[in-house]
């Protein structure tokens, strides 16, 4: 049982029985009061013992617009019909290795918090028609030809990329921020960073 959050570094004994997210639910019903149906933002991250799938209590979710499900140890994205209002969604420090599972939310996702977990690949990335702000620092993309996939968002201004192994590569060897602003024109923030080439500050 591997997870890529701090979570699962506690004792085994801790991590053996993982929370069902509806469970996850019904305790944030009973601390907050809210139902969860009709909430416009939930926050389950850090759970204990962490969440390890998302279940199909997920697409109750209909009125939700920002979910905060960082910190457990989820490895897919799945279940997202009927969240027909998401706009921000955060899964940072969890164990998720694609994209793949967000297609029903392509339309309504704004931003995209996803940093520190084992994603390699960005098929299906071009779902997310109106993403403007995606973190996803601390993953596993090694190569141009994946990152170039990051074109075909239309909508990004904003990306966090730091941490890499591909943004790693090129920042010790020079020319990190050119080579990644000329892959994706559209950007105004790279890693924290201006990344307008009007602005005569920026290295693009």
């Amino acid at each position: 049982f591997r997870c890529h959050s701090n979570q699962c570094n506690r004792p085994l004994v801790n991590i053996i029985r993982a929370m069902a997210l509806k469970e996850a639910l019904s305790r944030w019903e009973k601390k907050t009061g809210e139902k969860a149906s009709e909430a416009k933002e939930i926050k389950l991250y850090g759970q204990i013992p962490p969440i390890v799938e998302l279940d199909s209590s997920l697409s109750t979710l209909t009125n939700c617009e920002k979910l905060s499900l960082s910190t457990n140890c989820i490895e897919k994205m799945t279940n997202f019909n009927g969240l027909k209002n998401l706009k921000i969604l955060s899964l940072g420090r969890n164990n998720i290795k694609s994209f793949s599972g967000l297609e029903p939310i392509g339309d309504t996702l704004v931003e995209l918090w996803i940093s520190y977990n084992l994603i390699e690949k960005l098929s299906g990335v071009h779902y997310l028609r109106n993403l403007k702000v995606l973190y996803m620092s601390n993953n596993l993309v090694k190569d141009w030809a994946e990152f170039s996939k990051l074109a075909m968002l239309p909508q990004l201004v904003d990306l966090v990329f730091v941490g890499n192994p591909l943004q790693e590569k090129n920042a010790s060897a020079g020319g990190w921020m050119e080579k990644a602003c000329k892959k994706l024109p559209n950007l105004k923030k790279l890693d924290g960073e201006n990344a307008d080439p009007r602005v005569k500050h920026v290295q693009c």
